[in-house]
């Protein structure tokens, strides 16, 4: 998909960032009649806050997207995956959806866009991809949305990490020659966003804005890889803080045997907070591991393409050791 409007990539940054900002004063103008997030079980707030923030989010996104070469072989079929993603999430904000339901969109979407881009790379005449390939790739595209939504439980963490990984995938990209343009819009829109969101946050990014992100994470991830722009470590490494987080978190509660929709306060981001790092404390400390992981994974590719992996390795090895001493001193806070 081209172009039919020349966009440069700093034309995209204004657009983006200029209705985003627009869309952001018209959401505080009614804020009053804006779906709020409640204190429960698994919230770090102790006051109701607006939920659909990540509306700002897109408006100053989906122009770019529309108006921008795609970054995703098969053309458009990626935004209209994106936009199955985004409704059933901003339907749950809304008026509350069945996990099974929100899944199930979340896999079919996934499962078409992944298919959709094996058919475009067999039409041009890549090496096709294998059932177990598309089969993997849509798998990751789910389990991204929902590990952003997992994360969004801090006040800034979810668009700090979106600032700095489509910045890092946009920047990438821009190196080589490929489309850019969405991703950079996608990081100036959220940077916007950020604006209320920071401690003490006066809006929440919600489902509609943190589970579309992270399928997107994903997607213009595996796109990118399979195109050439970057190795297959590198979207890993730029996301990884999220990532570790969300996964080894599910996977404990899973060998506990733990309800997987269960309300809970146990991933480490939260576990730190409740130590008394509060929504500030948190968000510096995986901010500082983001732009971390994000500096890396760009010096990384620019540099030494080829120690990808073993640097990867070693950032895993380091948050590994960070989550041993959460674990630690939550362990002695408990007792």
């Amino acid at each position: 998909m081209t172009s039919w409007l020349p966009l440069s990539p700093w034309l995209s940054v204004l657009i983006a960032a200029g209705l985003s900002t627009l869309a952001l004063l018209l959401l505080e103008s009614g804020r009053g009649r804006l779906p709020h997030d409640h204190p429960t079980g698994r919230s770090l707030h102790e006051r109701p806050v607006t939920r659909i923030g990540g509306l700002a989010i897109w408006a100053g996104f989906l122009p770019v997207a529309l108006l921008a070469p795609s970054p995703v072989a098969g053309g458009s079929a990626w935004l209209v995956a994106w936009l199955a993603v985004a409704a059933v999430s901003l339907a749950d904000d809304w008026h509350g959806v069945h996990p099974a339901l929100r899944l199930g969109v979340h896999g079919v979407a996934a499962l078409a866009l992944a298919m959709a881009m094996a058919g475009d790379e067999a039409a041009k005449g890549s090496a096709p991809m294998s059932a177990l390939a598309v089969a993997a790739a849509a798998l990751a595209f789910v389990w991204s949305a929902n590990l952003f939504n997992f994360m969004d439980g801090n006040d800034g963490l979810a668009a700090v990490m979106a600032i700095c990984g489509f910045g890092a995938y946009g920047a990438a990209a821009m190196r080589v020659g490929a489309p850019c343009e969405t991703f950079l819009a996608l990081a100036a829109a959220t940077l916007v966003f950020l604006a209320v969101n920071v401690p003490p946050a006066r809006t929440f990014m919600g489902d509609g804005g943190s589970v579309p992100l992270g399928f997107l994470a994903a997607v213009f991830g595996f796109a990118g890889a399979r195109a050439g722009t970057w190795p297959e470590w590198f979207p890993v490494l730029v996301f990884l803080p999220f990532a570790a987080d969300a996964t080894v978190t599910v996977v404990r509660r899973l060998a506990s045997g733990a309800h997987l929709f269960e309300a809970h306060k146990t991933h480490y981001y939260q576990r730190l907070h409740r130590m008394g790092a509060g929504h500030g404390g948190t968000l510096l400390f995986y901010g500082v591991l983001i732009a971390g992981t994000s500096a890396s994974a760009l010096f990384t590719l620019a540099t030494a393409p080829a120690a990808g992996w073993p640097v990867l390795g070693a950032w895993a090895a380091a948050i590994a050791m960070l989550f041993a001493g959460i674990d630690y001193h939550w362990r002695k806070r408990t007792r």
